[in-house]
């Protein structure tokens, strides 16, 4: 079994769409801007983000069809230096609801939301301090 992607179900799919790829600066894999599905890759690893219009899986599962709430999701990115990147981010219009700071001895984190609400939080890994 191989994790492909994970998946947000958006309402405003064309700002959702700059977010992750002007804001975050993540890489559209076909430049499908109005939707209703794009993935975006960072530059290594494999795992990706994807968007899918809510009301396209609403046509496939009736449950999705009302309002979204609450926080249904978390999607987590790792920066090798989260000062520099949340400096390059903010400039692009990003907003930080927490950190830079540290979250354990051997992880720093920055939290900001999507324009649909999602949380994304950035790591910067450290190494041990012994």
């Amino acid at each position: 079994m191989e994790l492909a992607q994970v998946r947000l179900l958006v309402s405003d799919f064309p700002a959702c769409y700059r977010f992750y790829a002007d804001v975050l600066g993540l890489k559209p894999q076909s430049g499908a801007s109005r939707g209703p599905y794009e993935k975006f890759s960072p530059a290594a690893g494999s795992a990706g983000i994807a968007l899918q219009d809510r009301a396209v899986m609403a046509e496939i599962l009736d449950e999705l069809g009302g309002p979204a709430d609450g926080h249904r999701s978390l999607v987590v990115l790792r920066v090798d230096d989260l000062n520099a990147y949340c400096e390059q981010i903010t400039a692009r219009g990003a907003t930080l609801l927490h950190g830079p700071a540290a979250m354990t001895d051997r992880l720093r984190v920055a939290h900001l939301k999507d324009p649909e609400g999602n949380l994304v939080e950035l790591q910067e890994w450290l190494l041990l301090r012994t």
